[in-house]
């Protein structure tokens, strides 16, 4: 028989432990996000995160695709499933577990000593502990080359940082900071606890996306570190590059989930609105937007599918999950816009999600690598000529 929600039949290519842990993430959010979270958006808070940070920790989310030190050591395509079933909630409780796991969590976990990971990552898994992951700054976005942000040495051997960073989900409610800083050497990260005198976290409001989400300067102000704190095995840009893909690979994911959202609710909405005298479903025009809006998402699930397949195997490259990104985040706004205009004027209240999903997305499309700068991404590997410069 022929299912509405899964057409081509993807989840045939599930295994039963896959299933699992997509059907426990759900059951999840179903329980603790979906009650609350148009409270939390139009206010503009996410008042329990720490609690619901506890509670992923215990589900085993947060930084399940990593082995060892607490970590669940889901597959590439568990992750993704999970990511897929969050942002079905908001992109905001993705982004949440995104940035534990995929930046701050596996930059100490790919790049930190024996040290770093024992002290971190057991609290971090459980939850116990929130870390942020600091990068971007005010005038350096796409360019994280120019970043000014500088790490000194002094004489007795410590490391002093200060710079500015900027948009860091989980900022102000972080215990632990991964900080990349200029210094003699080259661009180096940094584990940085954020209870050091001269760092503070000051919230950035008046969002119109991700409300339901804490986001946040970071200010470094001469932060003090001993030597240790510095990531030994990453030098320059690959060590946080690296971390963007693998947070990306999630995104390829997680933007379907919104997806998936908006045309349920589109389609449930569309067999049971009438006018003129029966339900809008069975217009033409209607049912073109449907079909297409099923064609697209069931294409980028398959796409998010396949990539995790090749980061299971280890084949997986930085241009594909560029590939993911791209497509996948614009396919997801146009099916959330699609979905609005199904809903007519309702599409744009809070009793339906959709509008929500949409505005979400506006930062999903624009974090972690722009259109254009994954556009550029694909064009240097197709054509093989550097575009950047």
């Amino acid at each position: 028989m022929f299912d509405p929600h899964d057409p081509l039949g993807i989840d045939d290519l599930l295994t039963d432990e896959d299933r699992a842990v997509r059907d426990t993430v759900r059951q999840w959010a179903a329980d603790r996000v979906l009650p609350h979270i148009a409270q939390w958006y139009e206010s503009g808070e996410l008042p329990v995160v720490r609690e619901l940070a506890r509670e992923l920790g215990a589900i085993g989310a947060l930084g399940m695709q990593l082995r060892g030190y607490g970590c669940a050591g889901a597959s590439a395509v568990q992750y993704g499933l999970a990511c897929l079933e969050l942002e079905a909630a908001d992109s905001g409780i993705r982004s949440l577990v995104s940035v534990q796991g995929s930046l701050a969590m596996y930059a100490i976990h790919r790049f930190g000593s024996e040290e770093q990971k024992q002290q971190w990552l057991p609290a971090m898994a459980a939850g116990e502990t929130i870390g942020c992951f600091g990068l971007t700054e005010p005038d350096h976005g796409s360019d994280p080359a120019g970043m000014r942000t500088y790490a000194k040495r002094d004489a007795g051997g410590d490391w002093v940082l200060t710079g500015r960073k900027m948009w860091i989900t989980n900022g102000s409610v972080a215990g632990v900071a991964v900080v990349w800083a200029q210094t003699d050497g080259g661009i180096r990260g940094f584990v940085v606890p954020t209870d050091r005198p001269g760092l503070s976290a000051p919230e950035i409001r008046h969002k119109w996306s991700l409300r339901a989400s804490v986001t946040s300067e970071l200010v470094l102000d001469e932060v003090r570190l001993p030597a240790d704190a510095v990531l030994p095995e990453a030098t320059g840009l690959r060590g946080p590059l690296s971390c963007l893909s693998h947070a990306r690979y999630g995104i390829v994911w997680g933007s379907m989930g919104a997806a998936r959202t908006s045309f349920e609710t589109a389609l449930d909405y569309a067999r049971t609105r009438e006018q003129f005298g029966k339900p809008i479903g069975a217009f033409q025009l209607t049912q073109a937007k449907l079909a297409d809006m099923a064609v697209e998402l069931h294409k980028g699930i398959l796409l998010a599918h396949h990539l995790g397949r090749r980061m299971d195997a280890g084949t997986l490259r930085p241009e594909q999950v560029s590939f993911g990104k791209l497509n996948n985040v614009r396919e997801a706004i146009e099916i959330c816009r699609t979905a609005r205009t199904v809903l007519g004027a309702n599409g744009i209240s809070l009793e339906y999600p959709v509008m929500r999903h949409a505005t979400n997305l506006e930062s999903v499309l624009t974090y972690e690598g722009t259109v254009e700068m994954h556009q550029l991404v694909l064009g240097k590997a197709l054509t093989g000529l550097d575009a950047f410069r």
